[in-house]
């Protein structure tokens, strides 16, 4: 089982679904997605948070994607909505720092 994201024409997620694995019957599930739904399809994982993965894995794609997320393809990663204009995005853990 396997989590993709839906983007639209600026990027932002409008959804997240749940479907196949990569491995399984050798099809790039991103494109299969993408084109039938007719917008942007990017995988995200559900074990990703702040750039680290829950489970001592690799991270990928900086953070799992939610609806309102960024993905920012410069740093291929799901970033969360900007908390207030103020905050500074830190490129290590994909997440706002906000400073007082």
């Amino acid at each position: 089982m396997a989590h993709y994201a839906f983007l639209d024409e600026n990027n932002f997620v409008t959804e997240v679904i749940v479907g196949r694995d990569e491995g399984e019957l050798d099809i790039d599930w991103e494109k299969y997605y993408g084109d039938f739904r007719g917008q942007v399809c990017k995988r995200t994982s559900y074990n990703t948070r702040n750039n680290q993965h829950l489970y001592g894995g690799v991270p990928y794609r900086g953070n799992y994607a939610g609806i309102g997320f960024y993905y920012d393809p410069n740093l291929d990663a799901f970033i969360p909505p900007k908390p207030n204009e103020q905050a500074i995005l830190d490129t290590n853990t994909y997440t706002w720092i906000i400073n007082n």
